[in-house]
């Protein structure tokens, strides 16, 4: 099973547009996958699903579970000042120490309305990724100025992104 994470609780956001093609391109390739959508975060995740709340908030424990249960991952991430957002590191903090991501295998994507694409936020992400000894794919996509290649109904317009997307999914699928 493969997990998309989409990397914000913004809703209707550009990231999780980019998951549903991501969606698409595994079930192409006949992958089992699901998307794990943090807008479904419970608000008040900080106070009530960490630290001596953890585990016991049923909302916040079925996101995890889909986390849990997945063999890969794939993180679409947007920039946020320079990194990735916070309530996904919440998530990631949120998750239990023995399982959650730990050990498996994960592919990522950032977007981004600049020219770096999410470059800050895929290199933070990644740092966080490989302490908790999850494997992160060599074939980081990059979608720079996404504004001008997504559309408001999901569709890539920049034929070179969507190859991008193709082969990584590929590659994530075979290994």
């Amino acid at each position: 099973m493969i997990t998309i994470i989409v990397g914000t609780n913004r809703p209707d956001s550009r990231a999780r547009r980019i998951a549903n093609l991501y969606a698409d391109l595994l079930r192409e390739l006949q992958a089992e996958h699901q998307i794990l959508d943090l807008v479904e975060l419970p608000a008040d995740v900080s106070v009530s699903a960490l630290y001596a709340n953890a585990g016991r908030h049923p909302g916040f424990n079925r996101l995890a579970d889909q986390a849990s249960a997945a063999d890969k991952l794939v993180f679409v991430v947007p920039e946020y000042n320079c990194s990735f957002p916070g309530v996904l590191k919440t998530f990631i903090d949120g998750l239990p120490y023995k399982g959650g991501i730990r050990g498996k295998k994960a592919a990522l994507v950032g977007l981004g309305t600049g020219a770096q694409g999410g470059l800050l936020a895929l290199s933070h992400l990644t740092d966080v990724l490989m302490y908790l000894n999850t494997t992160v794919v060599p074939a980081r996509v990059r979608l720079p100025f996404i504004d001008q290649h997504l559309t408001d109904d999901g569709q890539l317009t920049n034929e070179f992104y969507a190859q991008l997307l193709r082969e990584q999914a590929a590659q994530l699928v075979a290994s």
